[in-house]
């Protein structure tokens, strides 16, 4: 769910939303929690911000970098991430590095391409799990 994404960017509170959704501030908890909205909530919810209710129903799998918290990180990480735009990409590139890297230790063993190739799946995999942390996708 993108509600406390799209609360954020209009600097709302979880007490504002609930007044403005005539849904509780638990409710509103609740589903950025997570956990699932009925169709009643997200059709107030999609009043509010305007939107139609399957925006509201869609994961989160594209980073935003226009926001401020993504241009505060490094260069060395907004230039990793240069050309990426949604998590399944990096995703893609994380199963062919290890794929490779299965397929040449198992047809013609290398000394440098195998740990290589699984060296770059940990390089992906690390890079998907520093963005899940920090929450951008």
């Amino acid at each position: 769910m993108i509600v406390k994404r799209l609360r954020e960017k209009r600097n709302w509170s979880q007490e504002q939303l609930a007044t403005l959704s005539g849904l509780s501030t638990r409710t509103i908890q609740r589903i950025e929690s997570g956990n699932k909205a009925s169709i009643e909530s997200l059709k107030a919810l999609a009043s509010v911000f305007e939107i139609d209710i399957s925006k509201l129903q869609e994961e989160i799998i594209v980073i935003d970098k226009t926001s401020k918290e993504w241009n505060k990180e490094p260069l060395w990480v907004r230039f990793s991430f240069w050309g990426v735009k949604a998590r399944k990409q990096i995703i893609m590139l994380e199963m062919i590095t290890v794929l490779l890297g299965l397929l040449t230790w198992l047809i013609k063993p290398d000394v440098f391409a195998t740990p290589a190739f699984f060296l770059l799946a940990y390089i992906f995999s690390n890079m998907k799990h520093y963005i899940d942390t920090k929450k951008y996708w």
